[in-house]
């Protein structure tokens, strides 16, 4: 057994809070909020963003960051993308040489360019930072779906340790050394799924949504090979795999955001209507300075700031998309 601390609340917080209880640990689950960690003690539910997930009586409840922490042998951040540094910057003071942090959000620091990990690092730097990532929205996993993921840290036996933590029957956990690809591949596969939302909010079909999963992580590839990524990863869990489950699932925020948008609803409207982050929206702008930083093209995801930022019709983005220059697929295979 072991003693865990997890930082956030919300859907995927709670739900791995959940699991890690039910593999025999001892969890103590932090919020900032007052009235969460009040409903949560009250009630052993996070009826707003987990609903009809009870939690278990052993759990423990707090706002204090300090009481989370303290003599815990992982920590696992779960806080959205955009308060990740000013968490992190409040939880250095606590954290011990060398105590596990595994973050489990999902996204790049907009005005930094930098993934979760590195922002981590930056603030914690005595920290051991990994990174737990895949195709698994909370309302599965806390269901005890079977759900595959995979943990990428910068030693095995880290790796190793973080997998044995989480691993059960319904939820499989694979290892990798490539953090950065995890990372990029769990970013990016949002900005795509707005895309894919939008298609579906125009009434389009299938036929759009295979090439827009297609097209789209060959976009996320081409930028996370330029920035020292290994392909392998991007056609793995936290690649292909994160970006299917994300583009097709109603569970999807955002995919349900980018629906709206397609039927019309501006960018802040749509994400009042979700009521939840959507990470997207944040990855979207990361995306493009990270393609101008290493010089490649993202067509898909360029036109999603378009519709996002720019006020442009969807489906203009859409017929743009179509029309642009002739292509070959594949470039290095060679014709006969």
């Amino acid at each position: 057994m072991a003693k865990i601390g997890m930082i956030g609340a919300g859907s995927w917080g709670t739900a791995l809070a959940w699991l890690l209880t039910n593999n025999g640990h001892e969890v103590t689950v932090w919020s900032a909020l007052a009235d969460e960690i009040e409903m949560l003690q009250k009630d052993h539910e996070q009826k707003s963003k987990l609903p009809g997930v009870i939690l278990q009586e052993s759990m423990q409840f707090t706002t204090d960051l300090e009481e989370a922490i303290r003599e815990k042998e992982l920590l696992v951040l779960a806080v959205p993308s955009v308060f990740t540094r000013s968490t992190a910057a409040r939880m250095k003071p606590y954290v011990s040489q060398g105590q596990k942090i595994v973050n489990v959000a999902k996204g790049i620091e907009e005005s930094t360019l930098k993934t979760l990990s590195e922002v981590i690092e930056e603030e914690i730097p005595q920290a051991d930072v990994a990174v737990l990532s895949g195709p698994s929205h909370a309302e599965e996993v806390g269901r005890g779906i079977p759900t595959t993921i995979v943990v990428g840290a910068h030693t095995k036996e880290t790796a190793e340790y973080i997998q044995n933590i989480f691993m059960n029957e319904v939820f499989r956990v694979y290892t990798s050394p490539d953090v950065l690809g995890i990372e990029l591949g769990a970013a990016l596969k949002n900005v795509v799924a707005l895309a894919a939302g939008i298609a579906d909010g125009l009434g389009y079909g299938d036929n759009t949504k295979a090439a827009l999963i297609t097209r789209g992580i060959t976009e996320i590839a081409r930028l996370g090979t330029a920035m020292g990524g290994r392909f392998e990863t991007f056609c793995g869990l936290s690649g292909i795999g994160d970006l299917i489950v994300t583009c097709a699932s109603m569970h999807s925020r955002n995919r349900r955001a980018g629906i709206l948008i397609g039927k019309g609803y501006s960018m802040e409207e749509a994400m009042k209507e979700v009521n939840m982050v959507v990470e997207g929206v944040y990855s979207a702008k990361a995306a493009m300075g990270l393609a101008e930083k290493y010089q490649v093209q993202l067509p898909i995801i360029e036109q999603v700031n378009a519709v996002l930022f720019e006020g442009k019709p969807a489906a203009e983005a859409v017929k743009e998309l179509m029309l642009r220059d002739k292509k070959i697929e594949v470039s290095d295979i060679p014709w006969k």
